[in-house]
């Protein structure tokens, strides 16, 4: 955040140092400018009031991770401001959207990030490798009602973050962590009960899992005639289990004070209105366009537009096609589905990138085309993609090459059908006697003669006519 040296994951123990990362007599700091648009970014995504003037401050405490025993930080005049994360619970089906809310925030802040501990039976080990990388802080008003609305919280700003290109959130390697506090309060009243920290929470789903279990257990103590003691607790999400680490410092207990290094930082008109072009169309809002404009299911629209690349891709493919809801049918569940077995063939756990797939939004058009048109049938082109994907072939010239062009011709169809009532007395029978469902298989029959090469309606239309 104030140093030029390299970051990154996965490498030798304290070789990401410099002599500003690790306090040495003399270095001083300079600002990463890249770290500050990003975080103007994140606060114009989230709607937050974007500071004309912030200031750094030097937030004091010892501890074997900070090398400077102090962390550069904003204490009362951060970046960002107000703002609020649109979140969604789960509605009464799949199908439906759910509930939205938006949970407003405090603040969002801007400081460095402190070393990594690892503790033996014996002794702790400290690496100073992401001692110094940007740290970008987002705290929320105490507006969250249970476990599953984090959940929601934390999967929206996720996305959110990760649309933006401010951060890939990835868990696993730090760049998303999440510290949770919870109090609770008898029904009818209004004043928050004493606040517990939960730390060690590395995985969204252990988020959700540890503040159930902190709601239970604060209330477990409460209604036993006990009371909550204001403490940092760390949680276990193998065991479902936690434990308390440390009572919960106070802000006056940091001794917080203006860093004499570094200026403050003037943001104008002009600075943020180049950083605003960049500021993708926010998730929810893509959703709800696409729900009017193309006329789009809930559970098509769920699939796409948590994916800003399979958002391009859809919408270029329907610009081709004009057929928006076919083109999200065949993006959503063929192409994700061939993508996610390709990566399983390859034993990639996240499945085949879209930017590496052959099929793109002119194949979809291009087969959404041929199907309308009656070129093929709806299973035929199911056949057609699968082709499509492994060759990156267009679908017309699958289709020519394979002799795959839905039949019409009146006479051969008439002999299929034909063929089909004789092979099938009792189905015919059943329909003649009104049966409407008996009518399937004489079409199914026909479409296996045929190898899925008849055309469905004029086949329907035939049977019905041989059938009297």
């Amino acid at each position: 955040m104030f140093t030029r040296v390299a970051a990154g994951y996965g490498e030798p123990e304290n070789t990401l140092t410099d002599p500003v990362v690790l306090a040495l007599p003399g270095a001083l700091p300079v600002l990463n400018k890249e770290a500050l648009d990003k975080v103007i970014k994140a606060g114009l995504i989230l709607g937050c009031a974007i500071a004309p003037v912030c200031t750094w401050d030097r937030k004091n405490y010892f501890y074997p991770d900070s090398p400077k025993n102090y962390q550069i930080s904003q204490y009362d005049q951060p970046i960002c401001t107000g703002g609020a994360v649109e979140i969604e619970l789960p509605g009464p089906a799949r199908n439906v959207m759910g509930a939205h809310r938006r949970i407003p925030l405090t603040r969002i802040h801007l400081e460095e990030d402190v070393g990594k501990l690892t503790h033996g039976a014996t002794d702790s080990l400290v690496d100073c490798n992401r001692a110094g990388t940007p740290l970008m802080e987002i705290v929320t008003e105490p507006a969250l009602h249970g476990a599953d609305e984090a959940f929601a919280f934390l999967t929206a700003l996720r996305t959110a973050m990760v649309q933006g290109g401010i951060s890939d959130c990835d868990m696993e390697k730090g760049q998303l962590r999440c510290d949770a506090n919870i109090s609770i309060r008898p029904a009818g009243e209004t004043k928050l009960g004493t606040k517990v920290e939960l730390k060690n929470l590395n995985s969204i789903s252990f988020v959700r899992d540890g503040i159930a279990h902190e709601i239970r257990r604060q209330t477990a103590v409460v209604t036993g005639g006990g009371s909550i003691a204001q403490e940092t607790r760390q949680y276990d999400g193998e065991a479902g289990t936690s434990a308390a680490m440390r009572s919960k410092e106070m802000a006056h207990d940091y001794r917080y004070f203006p860093d004499p290094d570094l200026m403050p930082v003037r943001v104008d008109e002009a600075w943020l209105a180049a950083i605003r072009a960049t500021v993708p169309e926010r998730m929810f809002d893509r959703q709800r366009r696409y729900l009017e404009q193309y006329r789009l299911p809930y559970t098509l629209t769920s699939v796409l537009v948590p994916q800003l690349a399979l958002c391009a891709f859809f919408e270029e493919a329907a610009a081709l096609s004009g057929k928006p809801q076919a083109v999200a049918n065949w993006i959503a569940n063929d192409l994700q589905r061939e993508l996610a077995a390709a990566g399983a063939r390859a034993q990639a756990a996240a499945g085949v990138d879209l930017a590496a797939s052959k099929v793109r939004p002119a194949h979809i058009a291009g087969l959404v085309g041929l199907v309308e048109s009656g070129v093929i049938s709806s299973s035929i082109a199911k056949e057609v993609f699968v082709e499509m994907f492994a060759t990156g072939d267009q679908a017309d010239a699958i289709v020519e090459r394979k002799g795959l062009r839905q039949s019409t011709d009146a006479g051969e169809l008439e002999r299929w059908v034909a063929e089909a009532i004789a092979a099938n007395p009792k189905a015919a029978a059943e329909f003649r006697s009104g049966n409407e469902k008996a009518l399937n298989a004489i079409k199914g029959a026909v479409m296996k003669a045929s190898q899925g090469r008849a055309n469905p309606q004029q086949v329907d239309a035939i049977a019905r006519k041989l059938m009297g």
